[in-house]
């Protein structure tokens, strides 16, 4: 903790010429033109700039900019936010996983409409395969946010918000088309009356495999996606009814290049993973006579996956279920919310030996209540208490606190701090990379849930100078402890289990990001300093496979429903391997433009990493044979320069 001490002392002379933007302008792209923004992921009615909690929102000209750049997922959309890095965790299968403030995928929630959809053994592919196109927002929480949404968000959460129709029926056309040897093909449609609103998004994401440093192994997996999401909506006097459903059916294979496209049927090395995604939403509003709402929520997701590789096989099946309600009231001073939610979770593996059965059948009850308070003009407090009771590591006391303190509109303050904690898990990514392939069984007798602490300070401050700049600036510095961290360690005979020492991890550190604009010219600008710590008795080791600074430059010029371009520069610092050594730093470039004609019709043409940075050009990525490689640790691209363009229609 004294290390965060040295932060906040070293730059708290910053405060009167730093930080940023009511929060609006905490959004990851230069894109911040005014528009009206309704936060969701915190379930109270204040304006953006009263939420004590810190927020930041990609809005709906952040999403349509990168949707052109990457249509069949939202890696790229993440990436570029501050303070996340998206990291390549397959070489083979292209999984990837999203990593806050430098703390491990798995201590981060990932939502859609609030709610779970995205965890367990379905996380692998999870950021894979959720298309863009039909999001309204984007809502991002760092730091423990345990108290709405439960264990498991220690690190933050992302939410992501889907479209509603509006009063102006929609019908959006996106064609794509990459020189990785992909295409994708996404629709848009929404009607609405009076009482009645439905929206339909589909999707078909396809790729060849590719193979940019002819090596002989797929950087690019071959793999095609089917995407069908249909949502009805009714709307009452005093009620509102959503109904949807999602499904996803994707078959994905890499590995030795000739093996994949099938040139010959010489024995070599592949991954195939075959998955098929069910679920199911619904969300019940009713205001009450008294004003206040009662809201019933509840998903269920089924998915199943195959996983393939020479000799090996394992498949399964996970059903997971979320259940909500809650009440929210709000007064001129206080919001507040009370509820109660149910998880449960259930995962058959497909003819398990007598070493390895993974299966497991769990549930979590909770209870949490929040309070947001206007203290006066200038002070806010928002706290939440959440009480969980677990199926198999017994309960949790989650308290949360955060304050804001805006001496004018200009500049604001906030600190807040909370507790959190994440049950063991068979499913995520070091099990993962080792294909689950002799992975022992969990023992809950044995190993304890991982507990967290964290706080999050931050300063912002807008400015406007007479010539027409406005100028945007924001400080975050964060510190999170978790304890009795779970990894991954091989034991007896070549098996894998998940052990348990009484040591910690920490992450600390701090976020800097401006927004520039003047006229049609715009200029975002982020830095991310991340020292990942894991402490084990008297030794104290750098995580691995998390770059200590990250930057982030867009620099964009843009002419409103005519024209924009942009240039995009990241640097991503050295990044501990796991035997120690380091890896190199490097840069990645990027230039994207956009043509928008009359009648809503617009094409784009992006030219990603066009420095060509890989890691192959670094050095190998395996060593070994085409039959039995043994793959480095990524830290760099893979797929190198990729040129995509296409056009959108919005009719």
């Amino acid at each position: 903790m004294h290390n965060s001490i040295k932060y906040i002392s070293n730059f708290l002379f910053l405060i009167v010429l730093i930080p940023a933007i009511n929060i609006q302008p905490l959004c990851s792209s230069p894109s911040h033109d005014a528009e009206e923004l309704i936060v969701i992921s915190l379930r109270n009615q204040r304006s953006f700039e009263q939420q004590p909690s810190r927020l930041e929102v990609l809005g709906g000209e952040e999403i349509n900019e990168k949707a052109n750049m990457k249509p069949g997922d939202i890696r790229m959309l993440l990436n570029e936010i501050t303070g996340i890095h998206v990291q390549q965790t397959s070489p083979i299968s292209f999984n990837s996983s999203i990593r806050i403030q430098g703390l491990n995928g798995k201590y981060t929630q990932i939502l859609r409409d609030g709610m779970p959809l995205y965890g367990g053994f379905s996380s692998g592919l999870g950021l894979l395969q959720i298309a863009p196109l039909d999001l309204k927002q984007v809502e991002v929480i760092k730091g423990a946010n345990s108290t709405l949404y439960g264990g498991g968000a220690i690190a933050g959460l992302v939410n992501l918000i889907t479209k509603k129709p509006t009063e102006e029926n929609e019908h959006s056309f996106l064609i794509n088309k990459t020189s990785s040897k992909g295409i994708d093909l996404s629709s848009y449609s929404s009607i609405k009356n009076e009482a009645f609103g439905a929206t339909l998004f589909t999707s078909f994401n396809y790729s060849d495999a590719f193979d940019p440093a002819k090596n002989g192994f797929s950087a690019i997996p071959k793999f095609d996606r089917w995407t069908f999401n249909p949502r009805i909506f009714f709307e009452g006097a005093k009620s509102e009814l959503k109904i949807a459903l999602n499904a996803i059916q994707e078959d994905r294979l890499g590995g030795y290049m000739q093996y994949v496209n099938k040139k010959n049927n010489v024995p070599a090395y592949f991954e195939q993973i075959n998955t098929d995604r069910l679920s199911s939403q619904i969300e019940y509003i009713r205001e009450l006579n008294s004003g206040n709402e009662i809201v019933f929520k509840n998903s269920i997701n089924h998915y199943q996956q195959e996983l393939k590789i020479p000799t090996y096989f394992f498949a399964g099946t996970q059903t997971s279920s979320f259940s909500e309600l809650h009440l929210l009231g709000a007064s001129q001073k206080l919001d507040w919310v009370v509820g109660i939610n149910l998880w449960t979770e259930k995962f058959d593996q497909e003819k398990p030996d007598s070493l390895q059965n993974l299966d497991l059948n769990t549930e979590t009850w909770g209870l949490f209540t929040q309070g947001t308070f206007l203290i006066n003009d200038y002070w806010s407090l928002e706290s939440g208490l959440r009480v969980d009771q677990t199926s198999d590591y017994g309960s949790f006391v989650l308290p949360r606190i955060s304050f804001l303190y805006t001496p004018d509109e200009s500049l604001s303050l906030r600190l807040g701090g909370g507790l959190g904690y994440k049950e063991p898990s068979s499913f995520n990514d070091e099990a993962e990379s080792i294909k689950y392939k002799n992975l022992l069984p969990l023992d809950a007798d044995q190993l304890e849930a991982e507990e967290s602490s964290g706080i999050n300070f931050d300063i912002n401050k807008s400015i406007e100078f007479d010539s027409g700049i406005d100028l945007n600036l924001n400080l975050l510095l964060f510190y999170t402890k978790v304890d009795r961290p779970l990894g991954l360690s091989e034991v007896n005979n070549n098996q894998y289990a998940f052990i348990q020492s009484d040591d910690h991890l920490d992450t600390q550190g701090f976020e800097l990001t401006s927004v520039f604009k003047w006229d049609d010219w715009k200029y975002y600008f982020g830095y991310t300093h991340a020292d990942v710590e894991i402490h084990q008795q008297n030794k104290i080791s750098t995580a691995p496979l998390m770059p200590k600074e990250r930057v982030n430059n867009i620099f964009v010029y843009e002419r409103e429903d005519d024209f924009r371009i942009g240039l995009e520069a990241y640097y991503y610092g050295e990044q501990v391997l796991t035997d120690g050594s380091k890896s190199r730093d490097f840069w990645i470039y990027g230039l994207m433009m956009e043509k928008i004609f009359k009648n809503d019709f617009s094409v784009f043409l992006n030219f990603e990493n066009f420095s060509d940075t890989r890691q192959t050009k670094f050095g190998p990525v395996y060593t070994g044979t085409k039959l039995d490689p043994v793959f480095s640790e990524i830290y760099a691209p893979l797929d190198g320069f990729v040129i995509n363009g296409g056009f959108k229609i919005k009719l």
